[in-house]
Order: C-alpha cells, then sequence, then structure tokens
C-alpha cells in the first residue's frame, strides 16, 4: 500500500495556492479542471513523487469550510524552522504556535487548515523572539 494524498477543500484557490506554494514552499504536481462538474483538483508536493495535498476549488462556491474534529492537521519537515518561521510573518501569517522549543510551530491556511512545522533532524537551541512569544489562538 502507498499513501497518496490528503484533499483539503478551498474557497479562494489564488490565496490557497499563494500560501502553499509562495510560502510554504510546496510545487504543483498537476490540475485537473473539470468544467462539467464546475471543479478543479491542484496537487501539491514538496517534491515530484511524493505524497500530496490535493487542493478542490468548487467553483463560484461560497459555502464556508470548517473542520471537524475528525481532521487534525498537515505537517512538513522543515530545514529550519526559525527561517521559515521569519518568512511567514514577514507575509502576514500568524504563527499560532511559536517553534519556542526549536522543534514545532504551527500556522493556519486561509481555509482554517492547522498546518504543523517540524524542524528536520536535531531540533535547534530555543531563541528569541520565539522563546517568548505567546500563541495565538488555536491550531
Amino acid at each position: 500500500m502507498k499513501f497518496l494524498h490528503s484533499m483539503v477543500r478551498v474557497r479562494d484557490l489564488d490565496k490557497s495556492l499563494d500560501f502553499y506554494i509562495k510560502h510554504l514552499g510546496l510545487i504543483e504536481t498537476r490540475r485537473v479542471d473539470v468544467p462539467k462538474g464546475e471543479f478543479s483538483l491542484i496537487f501539491l508536493a514538496t517534491e515530484p513523487g511524493a505524497a500530496e495535498i490535493e487542493l478542490t476549488h468548487n467553483w463560484g462556491s461560497e459555502e464556508e469550510y470548517t473542520v471537524g474534529r475528525n481532521f487534525g492537521h498537515l505537517a512538513f519537515e522543515v530545514d529550519d524552522i526559525y527561517a521559515l518561521c521569519e518568512k511567514l510573518m514577514a507575509a502576514g501569517i500568524t504563527i499560532n504556535r511559536p517553534p519556542r522549543c526549536g522543534h514545532m510551530a504551527f500556522v493556519k491556511s486561509p481555509d482554517n487548515i492547522s498546518i504543523e512545522l517540524l524542524q528536520k533532524g536535531e531540533k535547534l537551541a530555543p531563541r528569541e523572539p520565539w522563546l517568548s512569544m505567546e500563541n495565538s489562538g488555536n491550531w
């Protein structure tokens, strides 16, 4: 058995692609537009051949998507958690759980999906401003 992808419905495709591609660094591996069904499927991954996130965009939908307790979060291993969190904050993205420990942080996508960021390898030495930064919202 091979894990293929997780699907996330998105309301604003441009905002979601900006978040996942520009800010998190994922790449678009393929896209399927279905005019008859009025939806698009956009597949993103960390690299070709890796497990994917499928963004499902229902054209013209005004539905607000909410996340139930049956879905937790998506997790990504990152090379430098401090550098990525700095980049995300500079782009106006709220760090819900700062990387105080040098190992783990949480942010949210434009559609309120929790994204866990985990430091690759050994955790980094705790440092400011992260060390004294409070949690913001929930994750």
